[in-house]
């Protein structure tokens, strides 16, 4: 059975073609492909704001110029160990928690500044486990994978995240902000350029050029 409704893009428009003989008349499956069309465009607009609202996220705490400790009290996976890792200090609670990145198990890549920062606060190997492997991991690995900095039991993870935190708002506030441009500063500078610019994982989510579709022609042949 012949296509009723086509895609096309050109440049930043897609053009939607009915062609459905001899007069184009609307019936139930028409009616079906043409909202599956225009869905479709939907979501590919929700996904470009997913990429972009991700990466947003992940580069204001990783740039925050302030002291960020995390207190991992729960599970971290995918996302939310990303998020620790922008912290700059990372207390754990010990049990059953489970850390790792599973994006490669569902078969999705990783927004920019999600891998610039896993690749900036991982070593190599670790990043190799847990990225590629995507590997589950208790609070003990995370640690010798350098996840976290310190294990404590869950009832008393907040308490020391916030003597952490007090610690750290202690030292001077220039200083630490300096320190941390200068540990940061070259690859916060190159993500907000991708971001800029376009984070390539667009191309595969929303077209094969990366750019989003700012308008439709529908051409009813």
């Amino acid at each position: 059975m012949a296509q009723l409704v086509t895609t096309e893009t050109r440049g930043d428009v897609a053009l939607v073609r009915i062609d459905r003989p001899p007069a184009n008349a609307l019936d139930l499956d028409l009616l079906a492909a043409g909202r599956d069309t225009a869905e479709e465009l939907r979501q590919a607009d929700g996904q470009r704001a997913m990429v972009e609202g991700i990466n947003r996220l992940f580069l204001e705490w990783y740039s925050f110029p302030r002291p960020v400790v995390c207190a991992v009290n729960g599970h971290a996976i995918a996302g939310g160990m990303i998020l620790a890792l922008c912290g700059d200090y990372r207390v754990c609670a010990r049990g059953d928690v489970k850390l790792g990145l599973t994006e490669v198990r569902v078969g999705v890549g990783y927004p920019a500044v999600a891998i610039g920062v896993v690749r900036a606060e991982l070593d190599p190997a670790s990043a190799r486990v847990l990225a590629l492997g995507a590997e589950l991991v208790g609070p003990e690995a995370a640690r010798e994978l350098g996840v976290v900095d310190e294990l404590r039991e869950p009832d008393v993870v907040l308490e020391r995240a916030l003597e952490v935190a007090e610690a750290y708002a202690a030292l001077p506030g220039a200083g630490y902000a300096g320190v941390k441009e200068q540990l940061r500063g070259e690859t916060v500078q190159r993500l907000q350029a991708i971001v800029d610019k376009g984070d390539p994982l667009l191309s595969g989510w929303v077209g094969d050029d990366g750019s989003e579709r700012a308008a439709a022609v529908l051409d009813r042949g």
